[in-house]
């Protein structure tokens, strides 16, 4: 039987607000030239139409494949990068069947909370099938939060950078302060202002 090989990547980690959250995928090799063909790779080389057509594609030939996320209150509590970190564990641990034999992490920084063989990859996301899976799922279902979420907070234009720290992004927070779903951790300059 093949290894399953998991590819995990995190998007949102530079948002002033929102959750950070990670997407797992293990795929069978029989998926990977129908993925290939179709151009799939590191979803920000993508066009949001791109990402939502392969959402379905990736979603029928993964092996497996799941979401975790970590709130802001949780990226305050004990910063990005432990935050980011839960969110990958716990995509990783809502995959379907046997833990991964091999998890390949997108980026510089091993997930420390892994106690399975790991390997990271600097632009994993377009090195590696799995992790650009990864990371079209995770950043998809995100964007669709922040969307539902912006009708919420109609004040701070999130439908229009996704929660990032634009000069519009700025302005609304000066304006109307933060919402109970900033990274107050991230937004210290521009409260001091």
């Amino acid at each position: 039987m093949p290894p399953r090989i998991a590819g995990v990547d995190e998007v949102g980690r530079g948002c002033w607000f929102g959750p950070v959250f990670a997407g797992a995928v293990i795929l069978p090799d029989s998926a990977r030239p129908t993925l290939a063909a179709a151009g799939l790779t590191d979803s920000k080389k993508l066009t949001a139409r791109r990402r939502a057509q392969f959402v379905p594609l990736i979603q029928q030939h993964a092996c497996s494949w799941a979401l975790g996320q970590a709130s802001a209150r949780e990226i305050d509590q004990v910063g990005i990068r432990a935050a980011t970190e839960r969110a990958m564990l716990r995509a990783l641990q809502r995959l379907n069947g046997a833990p991964p034999d091999l998890v390949l992490v997108d980026g510089v920084l091993p997930l420390r909370p892994w106690s399975g063989p790991q390997q990271t990859v600097v632009r994993g996301d377009s090195e590696h099938l799995e992790i650009a899976a990864a990371s079209v799922l995770a950043k998809q279902a995100r964007d669709a939060l922040i969307t539902r979420l912006a009708q919420r907070y109609p004040a701070y234009g999130l439908e229009r950078h996704a929660g990032y720290g634009t000069a519009l992004h700025r302005a609304a927070v000066m304006d109307a302060g933060p919402t109970p779903l900033h990274r107050r951790s991230f937004l210290g300059k521009v409260l001091a202002a």
